[in-house]
C-alpha cells in the first residue's frame, strides 16, 4: 500500500495511511514518517493495533527512547514497561484510580497545554500515543502548532523573545492544580531546567516558540512579570485557527513532534469509565540552552 497523508487542517496535522507499526519499517518508509512530522507536526495512523513490544519497537525507529516513568509518584508501581508514560486511569490492579489517588491527581496536569518532556534537560522529540481503550464522551486531544503561532506575531514580539531562556519544572504545571505535596528528593529531581523560548527545527528550519504548562519563569526576568508574559504567549498560541482536536478511535496511534507543537487532554469521566492511552516518548538532539549548576 502506498504512503498517503491526507491534510486534517489547513494549518496542519494529518492522517497518513501505508503504515504498519506492528512490522520492521523499510528504511523509506521511517524517511516517509519524518518527512510528514517536519511537514505536518502531528500524524494519525489509524487501525495500529499493536503490542507494547511493537509499539517500542517502532517508536526506536525515531531516536533513543526517555523512560517515561511519572517522576511525581512515590515508589511507583508501575502497571507498564518503563518505556512507558502510562496516561490511563488504571491502576496496576487494573481497578480505575480512585478520585484522591495520588498519580491521578499529578496526571491531571496533563489537561494543560504542554510540551512533553520540557522538565528534562534533553527534551523530548517524537511523542507516540497508543488508544488501547477510548472513551466516546470527552477524552479528546488537542493539539496546537508553535510554528503557525511563532509566524503570526508581530516583528517586535519576535525580537523580544528571540534569546529569552525559560526554566521549566513539573513543579510549575502540578502547582497550577494546587498539586504540592513533595518530598525533598523529589523537589530536587523537578529541580528547573533551562530551554530558549524560540527553537529552530533541524529539519525544515522553520521557527516555533517552545510553550508549555511547566514554565514557571524567564531568566532575569521577575517571576510575575514572566508567568504573565508566557500565560499571553500561551493564548496566542492555543487560538482555534492553530488547534487540531483529535477524537480518538480505538488502535489510533498519533504521533507529535514536541519542539513544534504543544498538546492537552481534554475532561472525561475517569471516576466511571476506562480510558487506556500508552505513550513512548524519544529524545531530542539535545539541550536547547546551557545549563546552570545546582
Amino acid at each position: 500500500m502506498a504512503i498517503e497523508v491526507t491534510p486534517l487542517t489547513p494549518v496542519f496535522a494529518g492522517r497518513m495511511t501505508g503504515i504498519d507499526a506492528r512490522r520492521t519499517l523499510a528504511p523509506e518508509e521511517v524517511a516517509a514518517v519524518d518527512a510528514g512530522m517536519a511537514r505536518y507536526a502531528v500524524l494519525v495512523l489509524p487501525g495500529q493495533d499493536i503490542t507494547d513490544e511493537q509499539q517500542i519497537a517502532f517508536s526506536r525507529n525515531f531516536g533513543p527512547l526517555q523512560n517515561g516513568a511519572n517522576a511525581t509518584q512515590r515508589r511507583p508501581e508501575l502497571r507498564l514497561d518503563p518505556a512507558f508514560a502510562d496516561v490511563s486511569n488504571i491502576g496496576k490492579d487494573g481497578t480505575r484510580l480512585a478520585r484522591d489517588d495520588r498519580r491521578r491527581m499529578a496526571s491531571l496536569g496533563n489537561r494543560l497545554w504542554h510540551s512533553d518532556a520540557s522538565f528534562r534537560v534533553i527534551p523530548a522529540r517524537y511523542s507516540l500515543l497508543s488508544g488501547r481503550i477510548v472513551v466516546t464522551d470527552g477524552g479528546n486531544t488537542e493539539f496546537a502548532d508553535m510554528r503557525a503561532a511563532y509566524d503570526a506575531l508581530d516583528a517586535r514580539t519576535k525580537a523580544e523573545i528571540e534569546d529569552l531562556i525559560c526554566e521549566h519544572s513539573q513543579i510549575f504545571s502540578r502547582e497550577q492544580l494546587g498539586f504540592t505535596e513533595y518530598l525533598p528528593d523529589e523537589r530536587a529531581m523537578m529541580a528547573p531546567v533551562r530551554h530558549r523560548l524560540v527553537r529552530t527545527h533541524p529539519t525544515s528550519h522553520a521557527k516555533s516558540l517552545f510553550l508549555s504548562a511547566h514554565i514557571g519563569g524567564i531568566v532575569g526576568w521577575p517571576a510575575p512579570e514572566a508567568r504573565a508574559f508566557i500565560r499571553d504567549l500561551a493564548e496566542h498560541a492555543t487560538q482555534p485557527p492553530f488547534v487540531y482536536a483529535h477524537k480518538w478511535t480505538q488502535h489510533d496511534l498519533v504521533i507529535w513532534d514536541n519542539r513544534t507543537t504543544m498538546h492537552r487532554v481534554r475532561r472525561y469521566d475517569d471516576l466511571n469509565t476506562i480510558r487506556d492511552l500508552r505513550r513512548t516518548t524519544t529524545k531530542s538532539d539535545g539541550p536547547t540552552a546551557e545549563q546552570v549548576a545546582a
